[in-house]
């Protein structure tokens, strides 16, 4: 992936609406913390639905003798986890240490079925994949998205289809359905680091001087409070984000953000480094959330049921 060249930022014009967004997102910014940093994600809710649906799941012994036999007898895997923001994986509010969302409902319901305690460590976006490599964490979760340059290294388990996608001001109508780059030329666009955003941005960067336009510019963000906060103050033109993230904060009534369209799909999954005997446990146990329904409930509990997949699948290929 290329070293981010972020555009130069326009001076702060605060809204009423880029204020109170600003307040909804003090709660995550204040259980984040500076050094952690924002996952492919995005959302101006501070609030979690309280319902407990992986609470019946038990361990499943033919699972957990997926698993390698010093897993087992530990009974516990190191997760590395990237905090971004509903209905991902967040902080629900300033005063909680505890993260809520989609992608821990699902890590505990699997750690629930192979008979393993998931060590939860939060993590940067960006430091996570490395890490896997040097043996830190035994799997990572943040959104990942399953791409062929990640699967180099990282092996994945799938166990929700999100991808790319972009979103502007509520009262901002000058930008319409976007389905090529180029429709981004003269513009700012807003993205969090080391993510598949940042680096489909990069790599398109040329489309605007083969037209004789003026390009467009990628501002990269640590974390998401400052990439959906700098949109708010016109510090850039839209964001470009996960589908479920960015649909789920212009469906909160005072976010003041509209979602434009998806853009790309992607397969997202657990992450592993090359190789780990980790993959088929995982794989069977997602896939028997599947099979027993609960995989659904978490869906419909955060709202992603669009997200589904009717298979986990190990690494498979980048979808086109």
């Amino acid at each position: 992936m290329r070293t981010p060249i972020p555009g130069r930022s326009r001076p702060a014009r605060r809204t009423a609406a880029g204020a109170l967004v600003a307040a909804l997102l003090l709660p995550l910014l204040a259980g984040c913390g500076a050094d952690a940093a924002s996952g492919e994600d995005a959302s101006g809710a501070a609030s979690a639905p309280s319902e407990d649906v992986t609470a019946a799941l038990e361990k499943n012994p033919a699972l957990a003798k997926l698993l390698p036999e010093e897993v087992r007898k530990r009974g516990t895997l190191t997760l590395g986890a990237s905090v971004g923001a509903a209905p991902s994986s967040y902080f629900p509010s300033a005063s909680s240490r505890t993260l809520a969302g989609q992608d821990v409902d699902i890590a505990d319901a699997v750690g629930k079925l192979l008979g393993v305690r998931l060590t939860r460590q939060q993590a940067s976006f960006d430091a996570i994949l490395p890490a896997l490599g040097s043996g830190k964490y035994d799997v990572g979760t943040g959104n990942f998205g399953v791409t062929d340059e990640r699967r180099k290294t990282i092996d994945f388990v799938t166990y929700i289809n999100d991808g790319q996608g972009f979103a502007v001001r509520e009262d901002d109508t000058s930008l319409g359905r976007v389905t090529r780059l180029d429709q981004l030329c003269g513009r700012s666009v807003g993205v969090g680091a080391g993510t598949t955003f940042e680096s489909t941005l990069e790599a398109g960067k040329g489309v605007c001087a083969a037209t004789g336009r003026k390009p467009y510019k990628v501002n990269v963000y640590s974390d998401n409070g400052s990439l959906l906060t700098s949109l708010q103050q016109n510090r850039v033109d839209v964001v470009m984000s996960t589908i479920n993230g960015l649909r789920h904060q212009a469906a909160q009534p005072a976010a003041g953000t509209r979602f434009l369209n998806e853009y790309h799909r992607l397969d997202v999954g657990f992450a592993f480094t090359k190789g780990s005997p980790l993959p088929k446990a995982f794989q069977a146990a997602v896939n028997e959330l599947i099979r027993n329904g609960t995989y659904g409930k978490i869906l419909d509990k955060w709202g992603t049921r669009e997200s589904a997949i009717e298979e986990s699948l190990i690494s498979p290929p980048e979808q086109k």
